[in-house]
């Protein structure tokens, strides 16, 4: 069992949890849920024994013998070692659990564990996936390696920080049935998401968290059924609720152009690996298009190869019907501003030793040639839009929650004043509340700005109903395109049926 008694975390002053406190029974799920920077990160790695720098910490924290508490974080990349396959990086977990074992037989015991983690933890085609860097795994990909290391250790309780974050309908309901699989094997499951549908469908007891204090708990069914707070209440009705777009966007021709994209990630000295193929797609001006699939579908290689981030490829990529060279160091300033990517994993896309305003506002400043003064209030004036106060993003990227930084990138983004927006799964770290306020802001860039169009690459179809456009892609090749509504509620390709009837599964558990 892992227990927190009164635990109170002070960083600069300011109280980030206070006297929270829960109890994790074995072969249970206890899920913390609340607004971004709410304190549930805070209060899940404490099991773990960290804390943020500099922290103040006060109250108990006490875990149950047998085994080490495995971590399961929101930002994956964060903790694969970037110079090591994949193989590498679990084949050393799973050494040291068969180090009992004969010299001989070491070897091929790990390499076992090694697999049937990967089979627990819903990884296809495991052996093409353990040659690979993590860089050249998509988001869910990287999940679900970190979940296979935690299965590895054999810990006796489980923090899962977002574990379905970035995933698709498919994903996230086979890792809500592993991690249900976790619990019944009596391990202790302490759950912090956002993601509502997750938490209705695996949760034992919810804790609900605003400010760092706990305002509401009870079992799952209680609380999520009838929420007695009104806070619980707001966050159970924040679901986005959209208008379907207003007519054809982008009457005009199209803003970009794509013929005949072939892309690869290099492994070794086998060669590389086909990930991406696509024959023709198109963006009108002021349209948006959302890019949905499963996880390794070739999403997030698409939006890296319009911003020039992936440069092994073939075909071409035209804006305004000029070609896009394909590495953005050989793009000019206005090439680099008219198409702007929002990463996923927005912590890791900001250095850790500068204030958050400073490297949002140098965005005006490097590719617009605005002076410091001018984009530093320009800077704070649509971070403020975004919900993010001035005395916050004073601070370095360490002292923004994931949410807020996800935030911090999209207005880093918007500086650049692009032609293009790409936003890759940037509502998949945020509450509902948050989430709703994100899309409000886009959808209101694109009605307020005929120039600018958006690609949303993303894995929740609620979000994907809110674009113009649909594009379905399925390993690698596009299965379907359309507008939003007919692909999503007259599915014309059988994996588009299928991710469809997942996610209505997924919603409809509790």
């Amino acid at each position: 069992m892992a227990e927190i008694r009164d635990l109170r975390v002070e960083v600069g002053g300011r109280a980030i949890v206070d006297g929270v406190s829960l109890q994790a029974r074995p072969g249970t799920v206890t899920a913390l849920v609340g607004a971004s920077g709410s304190g549930k990160t805070t209060t899940g790695l404490a099991l773990l024994g960290a804390y943020p720098p500099g922290a103040q910490v006060t109250g108990e924290v006490r875990l149950a013998a047998g085994g080490p508490v495995g971590y399961i974080p929101q930002h994956p990349a964060a903790v694969l070692n970037p110079a090591r396959r994949i193989t590498a990086l679990l084949t050393d977990i799973a050494r040291a659990q068969v180090r009992h074992l004969p010299r001989g037989a070491r070897r091929v015991a790990a390499r076992e564990r090694v697999l049937h983690a990967l089979a627990e933890a819903q990884v296809p085609d495991a052996e093409t996936l353990l040659r690979r860097y993590p860089h050249q795994l998509s988001g869910g990909q990287q999940q679900r390696v970190v979940l296979a290391q935690a299965l590895l250790l054999g810990a006796r309780v489980v923090v899962a920080d977002e574990p379905t974050t970035g995933q698709d309908a498919l994903t996230k309901s086979r890792v809500v049935d592993q991690l249900a699989a976790v619990a019944a094997r009596g391990v202790a499951v302490v759950l912090l998401s956002h993601d509502l549908d997750v938490v209705r469908s695996l949760a034992d007891e919810v804790i609900v968290m605003r400010a760092g204090r706990v305002v509401e708990s009870g079992p799952a069914e209680r609380v999520l059924l009838a929420p007695r707070h009104p806070w619980t209440r707001q966050l159970l009705a924040g679901t986005p609720e959209f208008t379907e777009p207003e007519g054809v966007a982008g009457t005009g021709g199209p803003v970009l152009r794509i013929r005949g994209l072939t892309a690869r990630h290099r492994n070794d000295t086998r060669g590389a690996a086909e990930v991406l193929h696509l024959s023709r797609l198109d963006l009108r001006g002021g349209e948006s298009l959302a890019v949905v699939g499963r996880s390794g579908s070739g999403k997030t290689t698409l939006g890296r190869c319009l911003a020039g981030l992936h440069r092994d490829h073939e075909g071409e990529i035209l804006l305004d019907g000029t070609p896009l060279p394909r590495s953005l160091r050989d793009r000019d300033r206005a090439q680099l501003a008219a198409v702007q990517y929002v990463f996923q994993d927005a912590r890791a896309a900001f250095d850790e030793h500068r204030p958050v305003l400073h490297q949002v506002a140098r965005t005006a400043i490097r590719l617009r040639g605005t002076r410091t003064s001018a984009a530093t209030r320009e800077a704070l004036a649509t971070l403020a839009g975004l919900g993010l106060p001035e005395d916050l993003v004073a601070g370095r990227p360490g002292q923004l929650s994931g949410g807020e930084l996800q935030r911090a990138a999209l207005a880093r983004a918007l500086l650049a004043r692009p032609r293009v927006l790409i936003c890759d799964e940037i509502t998949s770290g945020l509450d509902p509340i948050t989430r709703r306020g994100i899309l409000g802001t886009l959808t209101t860039l694109l009605r307020e700005h005929d120039d600018l169009s958006l690609v949303l690459i993303t894995h929740d179809l609620d979000t994907a109903a809110l674009a113009h456009r649909i594009a379905v892609l399925d390993a690698g090749g596009l299965v379907e395109q359309g507008p939003a509504r007919r692909v999503l509620t007259s599915p014309g390709h059988p994996f588009t049926v299928s991710l469809v009837e997942s996610t209505t599964r997924l919603g409809q558990r509790l």
